[in-house]
């Protein structure tokens, strides 16, 4: 039985039994129990509007038997321009297959028109054999390179593999395994001027909502040592530093520290208003 199933309301307009609305799938994304979405429009469709809806991966209706095992346990949304019969087949191809799977409803178009984020794919390294992305970096991440990994991995490529090494090897290590490289001088994934290299993905990667520019004040704040420009900055910081300290395996560390974004990220998107006090028994004057 599909995850996300849309409640019937009686009087409301009939959608598919297994269908998803944009503004439902835009709560999902980022999260850390999000489905996977699938991406199967037309070359035609994808080619007049080259973006994707964050963290989907483009595949082809024609093969989807060979490819529906790989999300055998994982929920998953499939989405095509209107959200009709490219979507409908895929889904109910994958569901016999014993996948939990739904439409995006309205498809595509409908995603654009609620002025949801979408991600240009001209932004997207080239993937490789694996259909998967892959980062190089300097060894010993703080911050900016647990940040940005996070938001790859939540927003970008669910899949994406990241390399850390020895900082003088980080560019040769990137030509010789066709990796991109990040956050480090004088590449394109980089600091600019003020900001720092989550700052500039989140731009680039067209991002930039409420909740993650938020989160980016924090991560900057704490990354170049600007602790006044968000109160949440030294707290990040402490953390970071902490887990730096807690683990020697930089693959460790960074699954680690990407449970502490995904608690930044959902107090940014939806607890900045709510506060904490301990009760008291005690009578009031």
């Amino acid at each position: 039985m599909p995850k996300y199933r849309v409640p019937f309301n009686e009087g409301a307009s009939m959608a598919s039994f297994n269908s998803i609305p944009s503004e439902k799938l835009a709560r999902l994304i980022g999260t850390a129990h999000a489905p996977a979405l699938i991406d199967v429009r037309t070359d035609e469709d994808f080619n007049s509007d080259p973006r994707l809806i964050p963290g989907s991966v483009r595949r082809s209706h024609l093969d989807v038997v060979d490819w529906a095992s790989e999300y055998d346990g994982h929920p998953a949304i499939v989405i095509c321009q209107k959200g009709k019969k490219l979507s409908e087949g895929t889904a109910a191809w994958l569901r016999q297959s014993g996948v939990s799977a739904e439409v995006l409803e309205d498809g595509f178009v409908n995603w654009q028109q609620a002025k949801l984020p979408t991600v240009a794919s001209a932004r997207l390294p080239a993937r490789d054999g694996r259909g998967r992305t892959v980062w190089v970096t300097r060894a010993r991440p703080k911050i900016d390179r647990i940040a940005c990994p996070w938001l790859i991995r939540r927003f970008v490529d669910p899949a994406a593999v990241f390399l850390f090494v020895a900082p003088s090897e980080v560019t040769a290590v990137a030509e010789r395994f066709n990796a991109t490289p990040f956050d480090i001088e004088d590449v394109f994934w980089s600091h600019r001027g003020e900001l720092c290299t989550f700052d500039v993905m989140i731009e680039e990667f067209g991002l930039a909502t409420p909740p993650l520019l938020r989160l980016a004040t924090m991560v900057r704040a704490a990354d170049t040592g600007r602790l006044d420009l968000s109160p949440e900055a030294p707290g990040l910081l402490a953390a970071s530093l902490g887990l730096s300290r807690m683990y020697d395996d930089d693959l460790a560390q960074l699954n680690a520290g990407v449970l502490i974004y995904d608690a930044f990220f959902r107090w940014c998107r939806d607890a900045t208003g709510e506060t904490h006090n301990w009760p008291t028994s005690k009578a009031k004057p």
